[in-house]
């Protein structure tokens, strides 16, 4: 009998210490179920154009769950133009996929990073490399002529090569998540993490004492 109560008392010890479950963002939630429709043929559309509403349905579901309603969202018109397609409320802003580029993409970043995202945007409206882009922006930061986030600022990205909006379940299929935060002018020694990923989907710092400096987080990859 003794040895009945202790058997039984050990499983009640550790089944209290269970992992606990936690609740995933739909957007995981969505990632994950991926996975088990690989095997069914789905044609893929390409350069999507989407109508208005199926922007913002798109664009903000790179945001966290919280703030996908009132996040302001930029999308194009009829005519490929960036437009703004509804103000916002709150602190993030998100980005509908360009219809013109290969693969799908959406963004949802805090406002903070806007200042650097909307400069990015025009000197790519005027036609510079990627190379005079940085040279640019990071000359307006250092003079302050651009502001750079006080704290740490997230861009959530949610992409894919063969990611498409699906229209009848207003759900994207074929995409990953990636979380980019940025740390302006952050090092490794400011921060503590390697400058490339230890194991796949592990924390890394990319373009460290730079005025874009940020942590790459890549979830499945």
């Amino acid at each position: 009998m003794k040895a009945f109560y202790y058997v039984l008392c050990t499983v009640l010890v550790l089944s209290s210490c269970a992992k606990p479950s936690y609740k995933k963002n739909s957007i995981i939630k969505s990632t994950d179920s991926l996975k088990t429709e690989k095997s069914q043929a789905i044609e893929i559309p390409r350069n999507q154009k989407l109508n208005p509403e199926q922007q913002i349905a798109a664009a903000t579901l790179a945001a966290p769950d919280e703030m996908k309603e009132g996040a302001r969202v930029y999308g194009y018109d009829a005519n490929g133009e960036f437009i703004t397609l509804r103000e916002g409320s709150n602190e993030f802003v998100c980005i509908a996929d360009n219809p013109t580029k290969d693969g799908f993409q959406v963004v949802a970043y805090h406002i903070s990073l806007e200042p650097m995202m909307a400069r990015g945007r025009a000197l790519t409206a005027e036609g510079k490399t990627r190379a005079e882009k940085e040279a640019t922006r990071e000359a307006e930061a250092k003079s302050g002529k651009m502001p750079l986030p006080e704290n740490p600022a997230t861009l959530h990205i949610y992409y894919g090569d063969d990611g498409f909006f699906n229209t009848e379940t207003n759900q994207v299929e074929n995409a990953k998540y990636r979380y980019v935060v940025y740390i302006p002018y952050a090092t490794q020694n400011t921060t503590g993490l390697s400058l490339a990923p230890n194991e796949s989907s592990h924390p890394w710092l990319m373009f460290p004492g730079k005025y874009n400096a940020h942590i790459m987080i890549s979830p499945g990859n």
